[in-house]
């Protein structure tokens, strides 16, 4: 294919360079005449493992040559790749600024008819917040293009997962290829530039493809601060830290695996919260600061309460509970956050029923009877008999189980509010019903 790529620092020059070898005919385009000239001369604008030789290879065939005209560059190509920077700005907000200039160009060289005969899809790879692509820049391509994008133009985002010093290799070894495409004919075209490259693809929606670098990038961050936390407190406790993570990595059901890692409610139960507690207060008495594992039960509650937000937005009083231990299949109620649900709603007056197939008071014994009484004293009073009297009395409905008599039973369509604290199996279709609130979208 022929292809132009916007932006020659480490994300452009090292796509231009990788597609070039891959066979393709690459236009490498920047404002900076020096960039430029360097990778003319067969040079590389970066430092980067193995980029140098690349380079000087594919510009020795041919394959790559760089320019600082937007014009001949659209007129050269099919795909336009725009890699250009998105700093953060003093506040700590996106800066679009570059995004937005060359997008504007890019519009206005196809609006003169710069492009080629057929079909341009514009493909953005720099990283860009959710809503980027759709609210800030198809409009003014279509501003400046006087068309409609997936119609007149395709655009997806592409987003890249290179890691300095090692991103050729991470070009032609990725872990994934994710593209977020505006119409399947601009995903065909993205899908044509990575053919033989392997790995598995995702096709997505724009704003998905803009949302997953986030979720990466903030999951290593949070990866790095975890272990360098946990080794601070091993070392203040005369613990090996590298053995500890080496026992903890060796864990692949739970540690490191998707275990835990689906958006969904709060946590809780006899063992996570008693046992953060225990880690931070040990790392606060021997004096070692840990922001991240300080800040996981304040978040855990912080999330708790966006169930208690959704329901008083419904403006309605009369509540239905689905579930109230801790997590399915156990009648396990201490520091369930469905009892801590309850326990906030009816401390504001809501007038509530709950149903959990596995919790009966008169079977509750020992810890789990004491923290109920001590906490929600009057369950016996909330507890329904049927799911049917649930939904009998409720105007509003929270699901915090998958208990398959529950979900049998919900009504589709007309009905109570339902406040789905799982992502029910059935939610992509429910969120087309007016009386259905998501807290795990």
């Amino acid at each position: 294919m022929r292809v132009s790529v916007f932006g020659l620092g480490y994300v452009g020059c090292v796509s231009a360079a990788c597609l070039a070898s891959m066979g393709h005919e690459v236009i490498g385009v920047d404002v900076n005449q020096v960039k430029v000239d360097l990778v003319n001369d067969g040079k590389a604008p970066v430092v980067e493992e193995r980029i140098g030789e690349l380079i000087a290879e594919v510009v020795r065939t041919g394959a790559l040559r760089a320019t600082g005209d937007v014009r001949e560059a659209i007129r050269n190509s099919e795909v336009s790749l725009v890699c250009v920077g998105t700093p953060s700005e003093p506040n700590g907000s996106l800066c679009t600024t570059y995004l937005e200039r060359v997008t504007e160009q890019i519009g206005a060289a196809l609006a003169e008819g710069a492009g080629q005969e057929g079909r341009q899809t514009v493909v953005f790879r720099s990283t860009m917040l959710p809503g980027t692509c759709l609210n800030l820049l198809v409009p003014i391509l279509e501003k400046n293009v006087g068309g409609t994008a997936g119609v007149d133009f395709g655009v997806a985002v592409n987003p890249e997962f290179l890691r300095e010093g090692t991103s050729v290799r991470d070009f032609f070894d990725p872990p994934k290829t994710v593209i977020g495409e505006l119409d399947p004919a601009s995903g065909d075209a993205v899908m044509a530039l990575y053919d033989g490259v392997p790995g598995e693809v995702f096709r997505v929606p724009v704003p998905t493809a803009e949302a997953i670098k986030y979720a990466d990038n903030a999951f290593h961050g949070l990866k790095i601060g975890f272990a360098n936390e946990l080794g601070s407190v091993c070392q203040a406790l005369g613990v090996d830290s590298h053995q500890v993570m080496d026992v903890f990595l060796a864990d692949r059901k739970l540690n490191i695996s998707p275990a835990y890692l689906r958006p969904g409610f709060a946590f809780g139960g006899s063992c996570l919260p008693k046992d953060l507690r225990s880690l931070v207060h040990a790392a606060q008495r021997a004096d070692v600061s840990v922001p991240i594992l300080a800040h996981v039960l304040p978040s855990n509650s912080d999330h708790l309460q966006r169930a208690v937000d959704l329901v008083e937005r419904t403006g309605k009083r009369r509540i239905g509970m689905f579930g109230l231990s801790f997590k399915p299949g156990t009648d396990d109620l201490r520091e369930s956050p469905l009892v801590e649900l309850a326990e906030r709603l009816f401390g504001k007056g809501y007038d509530l029923r709950i149903y959990d197939a596995n919790v009966n008071l008169s079977r509750l014994i020992g810890a789990n009877r004491e923290y109920i009484e001590n906490r929600l004293p009057h369950l016996a009073q909330l507890l329904a008999e049927s799911v049917g009297e649930v939904l009998e009395h409720a105007e509003v409905c929270l699901v915090g189980t998958r208990d398959p008599a529950v979900l049998s039973a919900l009504p589709q369509g007309d009905g109570p509010v339902l406040v789905d604290l799982i992502r029910l199996p059935d939610a992509e279709a429910r969120r087309a019903e007016p009386g259905y609130m998501g807290l795990a979208w």
